[in-house]
């Protein structure tokens, strides 16, 4: 006849499988260890000799009282969580007592209770896999998804981590707009706090706050969770990708790295680490990182888990920046095409993109087709501060336009400093644009800020280092 279940706190211990559960989720634990915690929660609330343990745990072999309380203490260990009672008592001189109460549960479930407890994990995970889509009417039907699961496991922190990503692709699909949704961005702040609150040692929970954090401008803050989550939790690819995304420089190149060794062919972490290589004008490297991200995606495109976009976009700036036009506009047709996919992403990249083909059709004396590119530009993204720049060059205002730059401080600051540099140098004076770029960078903390300046197709900077040497030498050290 199968054993009751010994429950105390958030564990249970199963004397018939041999397994510790907290909350439902195994806790690896060894053969003596297990040993020592059965007979001690077995006996809950006696003084249990050293003598008596010993023979438990060990049998007939001789061992010192020091294996016994080294083996104590990594069940203690094991046992911690946060406001965790103390579970075991050391008696000087006497021996050991587990002093925490302890229950016992019949392990037989009926079928209704089961599925019962099965429903929200379901429906965590079919909300977890519409998140990975990164398809925009997917990620509004996991948000409904996890506020479902929140009302049935209100304590659970998974489900916390759930709702706050939702909640921050919510926003994420909206920054680019005049009024971003930071109500959606407040609220997951709320629900990844929450998560990290409920359970300190949950690395999701963690790097979903880093990441919430980055998004509110709060980078110092969004590092310092996302790097707790990788060490809480070093072979989670998802980790490092996040903590890649909101650091620069060689950290994110080492996370980029990281997460390829943990998920080979991942076309972000290509694309995050080909950014840091644009920075530092290492232009083939960028070009390899990209090439082998969008060979990895062209694998099985109808089936990729994890879609991507901004991959074309970067590659066609390199191509033409390095002067091939043709191959330029092939990648950016690549990245137009994406745009019907509803990906989170889409509409701000085929913005950019547009904003390139423009400055395509000017090198090729093509004023209107160039307001057409940009007038497409426009028209996904109305604030676009470097396309009104370029329009108000070629001697077009368009009044529909919304002239608003983007609310987070550091990307306001950086699109009005390009926007002011770009009329400087379609007037001809590209001292002045190097003047303005530089004195935006004095400004802006460390970080990534105008990572994409040495390939910005307007600017033409490969076509004209001289004026730009110093941005260029300030690009790089920040990405040191």
């Amino acid at each position: 006849m199968p054993s009751d279940l010994y429950v105390f706190g958030p564990f249970q211990l199963d004397p018939d499988s041999r397994r510790l559960l907290r909350e439902g989720e195994p806790v690896a634990i060894s053969a003596r260890q297990f040993d020592l915690l059965h007979v001690l929660v077995a006996r809950a609330g006696q003084v249990l000799s050293k003598d008596l343990l010993i023979q438990a745990a060990w049998g007939d072999v001789a061992v010192t009282d020091n294996s016994l309380e080294q083996a104590i203490s990594a069940i203690r260990r094991l046992l911690a969580y946060a406001q965790s009672p103390t579970f075991i008592e050391t008696l000087a001189r006497r021996g050991y007592r587990f002093s925490a109460p302890v229950s016992r549960a019949d392990r037989r479930e009926p079928v209704e209770t089961i599925d019962a407890l099965l429903a929200p994990h379901r429906a965590w995970i079919e909300g977890r896999a519409a998140l990975e889509t990164l398809e925009r009417t997917h990620i509004t039907s996991a948000r409904d998804v996890f506020a479902r699961v929140l009302a049935d496991v209100p304590d659970q922190a998974p489900a916390h981590v759930g709702l706050a990503n939702a909640c921050v692709m919510q926003f994420e699909m909206t920054r680019a707009e005049r009024v971003p949704d930071t109500a959606a961005l407040e609220t997951a702040a709320r629900h990844a706090s929450e998560a990290c609150r409920l359970d300190p040692r949950y690395g999701e929970a963690w790097a979903t706050l880093g990441f919430v954090l980055d998004r509110a401008g709060r980078r110092a803050d969004a590092l310092a969770a996302s790097r707790r989550a990788v060490s809480l939790e070093p072979d989670n690819w998802r980790h490092h990708v996040r903590l890649g995304y909101v650091s620069w420089g060689e950290e994110r190149l080492r996370e980029a790295t990281r997460a390829l060794a943990l998920l080979p062919g991942f076309p972000l972490a290509h694309w995050l680490a080909a950014t840091v290589h644009v920075a530092r004008q290492a232009l083939d490297d960028a070009a390899q990182q990209l090439a082998a991200g969008i060979a990895a995606e062209a694998q099985d495109p109808a089936h990729a888990r994890f879609s991507s976009v901004a991959l074309h976009w970067l590659d066609g700036l390199l191509r033409l920046a390095g002067g091939d036009d043709a191959a330029a506009l092939d990648a950016f047709d690549r990245e137009l095409a994406a745009e019907q996919t509803g990906h989170l992403y889409a509409r701000e990249c085929c913005a950019n993109t547009w904003y390139a083909i423009a400055a395509v059709r000017l090198r090729r004396d093509d004023p209107g087709g160039a307001a057409a590119a940009l007038q497409e530009t426009l028209a996904r993204v109305p604030g676009h501060v470097p396309a009104l720049a370029v329009l108000q060059s070629l001697g077009i205002d368009d009044p529909a336009s919304d002239h608003t730059p983007p609310a987070d401080p550091i990307v306001r600051a950086g699109e009005i400093a390009l926007g002011q540099a770009i009329g400087a140098a379609r007037g001809g004076n590209a001292a002045k644009a190097a003047a303005i770029i530089e004195q935006m960078l004095d400004l802006a903390p460390a970080g990534s800020a105008l990572w994409w300046l040495p390939v910005e197709p307007i600017l033409g900077i490969q076509g004209s280092l001289r004026p730009w040497a110093g941005v260029l030498a300030r690009l790089r050290n920040r990405a040191a």
